[in-house]
């Protein structure tokens, strides 16, 4: 009976592993960095923000997993051949150089955080180094085994630690109900920029890191891999729909603690370990953990996609078997991993790869949107299930948000840059 259970249980989950692995990849330090620094400096005001992305999150995610239902095709396979050669290698690279930040970036947060959480139960605390150190070394024993099963499992864990953990902390921190409903109405709050500091850089990085392209170029792997065909379109849209919609809750839930907090106190935020050291006074060394141990999980699930991203793109573009046992797939992660070691070893910070990695961004999310157009209303392609006018609608929407938004943060990069010099 008890293995009867268990089966069912098993077989329930892995209904939503592919979107427990988006999420996993979605929700990460640079997620909570941007959501912790919305409620710190704007309380829930720019929460409409998160809602829109994650509805248009989901409609991409559909939108290229249908695409892959009906052609078996994934997205750098279909740019190659049939948008041009070209595009898929730009692709290649943009994401790469986006994730190898994202290497640096993750691990240096990570670290920096497992060293404030530290001393509150080691006097002096231990070095963000052993921690990065630490967190690489337990992704790539994981990867080691190299079956995407493994890691779709390691980040169920990971991400319900997480999810669990920033739920729990909103429960704790919650600002007034009336507060977050009237966030989901749109509105900028009034404060001038500032060296490209402002509200309209917030709203283009918290776009950035839900509508993230290599999400949805990931997905149409992910889709391939499990096997799935039209009939299970059903399977597809729901579990797109649960890793929209608990993007959308841990979000509004790592907004709603900092704005109940910091912004109540208008402490602001500038770094993510100040939300340890800033949160244990107000809310207790209990909240303080909890947060903290969230924003581990976070970088840690995030790490898996990041590491994987260059071996399984280059895969999916020659259309070989995705063997991550393979000697020079292990050398190249082994690589790859190492970036997290830059930031706690040097004590710097990856200024100018991160600028790099989102300048391809500024161009990478209309372009995503525009394939996926072009490919969806093919008629050799898809058939009869070629976009109808409702998708077209609103991916055109999506398309032009998207170009909003990357104004708005390449103008934000720009005052950095110009603060900067």
């Amino acid at each position: 009976m008890a293995t009867q259970a268990r089966s069912k249980l098993t077989d329930k989950l892995a209904l939503f592993l592919p979107g427990i692995f988006l999420l996993g990849f979605n929700i990460g330090t640079g997620s909570v960095t941007t959501m912790a620094k919305a409620g710190a400096t704007y309380g829930m005001t720019l929460l409409w923000t998160v809602l829109i992305s994650c509805v248009a999150t989901y409609m991409m995610i559909v939108t290229y997993g249908k695409y892959t239902l009906v052609t078996g095709e994934t997205a750098l396979q279909a740019f190659r051949k049939h948008i041009h050669p070209a595009v898929g290698i730009f692709f290649i690279l943009a994401l790469t150089a986006g994730v190898s930040g994202s290497v640096m970036g993750v691990m240096g947060i990570v670290a920096d955080i497992s060293y404030e959480w530290s001393k509150t139960f080691i006097e002096g605390g231990i070095k963000p180094i052993f921690w990065a150190a630490f967190f690489i070394s337990l992704v790539y024993f994981i990867f080691w085994n190299g079956r995407t099963q493994v890691f779709e499992r390691a980040l169920a864990v990971i991400v319900a630690i997480m999810a669990a953990c920033f739920l729990l902390n909103f429960f704790i921190l919650m600002p007034p109900p009336v507060d977050i409903l009237k966030g989901l109405i749109p509105s900028v709050p009034d404060v001038p920029e500032t060296n490209g500091q402002g509200p309209l850089l917030l709203i283009a990085s918290m776009v950035g890191t839900t509508l993230f392209s290599g999400l949805f170029i990931i997905r149409t792997t992910l889709v391939k891999e499990a096997g799935w065909t039209l009939g299970d379109e059903v399977k597809q849209r729901r579990d797109a729909l649960f890793a929209a919609v608990m993007m959308f809750v841990i979000s509004a839930a790592i907004m709603a603690a900092a704005a109940g907090t910091l912004y109540t106190e208008d402490i602001g935020l500038d770094r993510p370990a100040q939300m340890i050291t800033l949160l244990e006074p107000l809310a207790g060394p209990l909240a303080a953990s909890i947060f903290a141990v969230g924003i581990i999980a976070a970088g840690v699930s995030s790490q898996f996609p990041n590491v994987l991203m260059l071996p399984w793109l280059l895969c999916d573009y020659s259309n070989s078997d995705r063997d991550m046992t393979l000697p020079k797939y292990r050398i190249m992660v082994f690589f790859i991993s190492l970036l997290g070691l830059v930031v706690p070893l040097f004590e710097a910070r990856p200024l100018f790869v991160m600028i790099a990695s989102q300048a391809f961004n500024v161009v990478l999310l209309p372009l995503t949107v525009a394939c996926i157009l072009y490919l969806g209303n093919k008629q050799n392609l898809m058939g009869e299930h070629r976009h109808g006018l409702g998708a077209n609608i609103a991916l055109v929407a999506i398309f032009l948000f998207s170009l909003v938004t990357s104004f708005m943060g390449f103008q934000g990069l720009l005052g950095i840059l110009e603060g900067l010099v």
